[in-house]
């Protein structure tokens, strides 16, 4: 079995697949079925149990899509498309023919499968599939296991960005500048920032939006174009109030939408016309069709907000690096959409005149893959045939110089057959310029300086021969090597960090592990140090248990909220997973290892005991039960702490602006988003960014709030100690003093600390208040608290209630209080604490 490079690269897009393989040094696009160089990635379930993939699939697509209308329902639905917007989802996509439900997985290998028997001469077994750089954890590990269920055994991933600048870099005369990667797909929008010296390109930082696409542009045609002109010609009322049957309609004039969207690219207006008995009836029992006249500054005005989305992303990631749209060499356009001369224009008027549109949007990625697949060791190995001189070969696949070293050692032990008792190679490069000359090669192995021609991809030809001078088979019989371009490593889209229980704020917060920044080059190692375990975990007892929750986040993000990130996996230690006794608050240290397909393996070590346990991360599949009623109360909290916000005199207007438009765009999209599983997670992600903001500006006035707390709470305390015979005037006063002292030094952690002491001293003055009021509190919601013995607990509080009504004193009542507090069920910290 003789270790190879892997030479196929795929693109597994939202509407359009393709694959591409290195062949004599170029990257060359498979043809499909009907003779493109793209695959729609929709997928059909026949009558017959028969899988269709492909363009027959998508032209079941409209009838299937048309008919659901018929009866208002999407029982009898078929044929499945733009499936990759719930990758990592556990979505199901029920199939009437097939009487089961597909995932978005298993609908993404079908479309593998598809894309892999357009080569005929070929095993494939290994591959670079290409994903969006935005994409979350769960929506790699699911990319990882279609690429499995398709029979691809090693599976390399590559953000789609880098490996359109790949195949632009390769065929482009400009191996230096800044240059910036405009990827609209069909469902995911990528922006990716390169720096590129001397042929070397390196990934400076990425942005994106994974529901961001052309299906929004279809949407947006259907809602604000086709769907008033059905309000204008039928009755469509209670269709339209129907939530169910709206999102039918709207999915099956989708298809006009697409098709208007695609050829007004190329012309000044088009017609949108169905056939007839397309669709069913309005309310009033009128067969509903389509014919519409659509211009080219109709659709502008639609689309022209959907693509201002991309651009606006496109001007923080310039902004965030110091750089001005007129510092960019080059603005890459990737994707279907990009062809849209509405998008091009504005791109040329708000980023930069240098529009390059050199490189085909719809093949640049997977002709990327293959280019970075040509690099890569496969896992995969191939076994040879009867005869064959096996060799080993190492070499950079990308180089930059004009001369590159192949080292070539001799694998005995690989090879068939008798061995010659000499065996020599010689490399000639294919066009014939150049030649190594006979070699004679060993186990030890020899190096070769090769000669390179500037600016191409050169492969060179092995061949061997025996002790007599006659060639004989070998394998690997190629190398090759792209001159002129070299692309630095993919980097991490996210911050990686764990959820920890801050002591000093007594809040679960976000902490990022070193190492694993956003931008880091992968693969990467993150470590964080300091730590402390929340609680013992003695050998042997599961029930001790520890869980470290592994979040992914944006820029800014350490000290925030968890929960307005984006939960990866936990990660649980317990006492079966240790050898001896851990003490609670023993030091913690962790450490996450990330490889090039960002997949990881977390090692925590516990210093007190010398070991270390080791935890492999495998997401699975994330549950779509997103409660639409949940993110409406998320929507409205996030309104109400805006409302706060501007309330405040100290935050201007402009610190809350961006809030404001982000929660006007959700507030204006939820109707339509709320019914789809992918548009939930849209509104969800849309949301956690707005509460990120609002609590950056929280954090910026920190000091604000904390001074105005600290004069209520001081002003509250004073009046409670006067109104209360004014037994602890004197610790009152060093409050005062000591409030005083931190409001002129406006220091955030001693504030806090001070306030914590007021608060602690207005419990102590009004501690039979205090008493009182746990005591009715806890009578009076009963039901609502878990409890350790519910009996005992509901006696202890009969009691108290008896205290309470008979003029109670702190010395009876206290320790009955103490006694309540010992039966609450309070569930312990989990999380490591720092």
């Amino acid at each position: 079995m003789v270790q190879v490079k892997m030479k196929y690269g795929i693109d597994l897009g939202t509407t359009n697949s393709a694959i591409c393989r290195m062949e004599n040094g170029d990257p060359c696009i498979k043809k499909t079925d009907t003779l493109k160089d793209t695959l729609s990635s929709c997928v059909s379930f026949t009558k017959k149990k028969v899988i269709k993939v492909g363009d027959s699939a998508y032209n079941d697509l409209r009838q299937d899509k048309s008919r659901a209308t018929k009866k208002w329902s999407r029982q009898n639905e078929n044929v499945f498309i733009e499936f990759k917007r719930t990758m990592g989802l556990d979505t199901p996509y029920e199939t009437s023919n097939m009487g089961c439900s597909f995932s978005s997985e298993d609908l993404s290998s079908e479309v593998l499968k598809a894309l892999k028997s357009f080569v005929s001469d070929d095993s494939i077994n290994a591959a670079v599939i290409t994903i969006p750089a935005k994409f979350k954890a769960d929506q790699i590990a699911a990319t990882k296991r279609s690429a499995i269920l398709a029979g691809i055994e090693h599976c390399e991933l590559l953000q789609e960005p880098i490996a359109a600048s790949m195949a632009y870099g390769l065929s482009s005369a400009r191996k230096d500048g800044v240059w910036l990667v405009f990827d609209f797909g069909g469902g995911t929008f990528d922006a990716a920032l390169l720096k590129v010296e001397d042929g070397i390109m390196q990934v400076k930082d990425t942005e994106g939006d994974n529901y961001l696409g052309g299906k929004n542009l279809d949407y947006a045609i259907v809602d604000e174009i086709i769907i008033p002109y059905l309000q204008e010609n039928y009755v469509i009322d209670k269709i339209l109030a129907d939530d169910a049957k709206k999102q039918i309609l709207r999915d099956a004039m989708k298809f006009y939408a697409e098709q208007a969207k695609n050829q007004l690219s190329f012309k000044p207006h088009c017609d949108i016309t169905s056939q007839l008995d397309e669709f069913g009836e309005d309310d009033e029992g009128a067969e509903l069709e389509l014919d519409i006249v659509v211009t080219q500054q109709q659709i502008k005005e639609v689309v022209a907000p959907v693509f201002q989305k991309a651009i606006n992303i496109c001007k923080d990631l310039l902004k965030r690096n110091n750089i001005q749209g007129g510092d960019l060499d080059s603005l890459i356009l990737v994707g279907g959409p990009t062809y849209s001369p509405v998008l091009r224009e504005m791109l040329k008027e708000q980023i930069t005149s240098n529009v390059d549109t050199s490189v085909d949007p719809m093949t640049a990625v997977a002709k990327g893959a293959a280019l970075y697949a040509s690099g890569i060791d496969s896992e995969v190995t191939e076994k040879i045939s009867f005869g064959t001189v096996a060799l080993g070969l190492s070499y950079e696949s990308s180089s930059v110089e004009v001369v590159e070293f192949v080292s070539v050692k001799l694998l005995p032990d690989e090879c068939t057959g008798r061995l010659s008792s000499k065996v020599f190679v010689e490399l000639i490069r294919n066009d014939r310029g150049w030649s190594s000359g006979k070699i004679e090669i060993n186990e030890i192995g020899d190096v070769v300086e090769c000669q390179l021609m500037e600016g191409k991809t050169n492969v060179f030809t092995i061949i061997a021969y025996d002790d007599k001078g006659t060639s004989i088979p070998c394998f690997p019989n190629e190398v090759n090597i792209m001159q002129g371009i070299v692309v630095g490593n993919a980097v991490l889209p996210y911050n990686i960090g764990i959820e920890v229980h801050d002591r000093s704020l007594n809040r679960d917060i976000f902490i990022p592990l070193k190492g694993v920044e956003k931008n880091q080059p992968i693969p990467a190692i993150g470590v964080r140090n300091g730590l402390k375990t929340p609680r013992q975990l003695r050998p042997g007892m599961s029930a001790d248990n520890m869980v470290i929750p592994i979040y992914q986040g944006e820029y800014n993000v350490e000290g925030t909220s968890a929960i307005y990130n984006d939960h990866v996996f936990n990660v649980s230690i317990n006492g079966d997973d240790v050898p001896a006794l851990i003490p609670a608050d023993s030091d913690l240290d962790i450490i996450l290892k990330v490889d090039r397909s960002q997949q990881m393996i977390m090692e925590v070590t516990f210093p007190i005991i010398g070991e270390t346990v080791e935890k492999v991360i495998e997401v699975a599949q994330r549950s779509t039960g997103v409660d639409i009623y949940d993110l409406q109360n998320r929507l409205d909290e996030a309104k109400q702490k805006l409302i706060s916000l501007q309330s405040s005199p100290a935050i201007k207007e402009s610190e809350t602006i961006e809030v404001q438009n982000m929660l006007n765009d959700i507030t204006g999209r939820f109707d339509g988003e709320k019914d789809s599983d992918d548009g939930k997670m849209h509104l969800l992600a849309d949301l956690r960014r707005a509460f990120l903001k609002i609590e950056g500006v929280e954090k910026e006035h920190e000091w604000d709030s904390i001074e105005a707390e600290l004069r209520t709470e001081f002003d509250r305390l004073e009046k409670a100690n006067s109104d209360l015979g004014s037994k602890y005037d004197n610790q009152v006063e060093e409050l005062r003093r000591q409030t005083d002292v931190v409001i002129c030094q406006k220091d955030v952690q001693v504030g806090r600390q001070v306030l914590a002491d007021i608060n602690s001293l207005f419990i102590t003055v009004t501690l039979i208040y205090q008493l009182v009021g746990f005591v009715r509190h806890y009578s009076q919601n009963f039901r609502q608290y878990a409890w350790k013995d519910a009996n005992r607990a509901r006696q202890l509080l009969n009691q108290g209630m008896e205290m309470v009504n008979n003029n109670p004193m702190v010395e009876t009542l206290h320790p009955l209080v103490c006694a309540v507090i010992d039966v609450i069920d309070m569930p312990e910290n989990e999380k490591p604490e720092f």
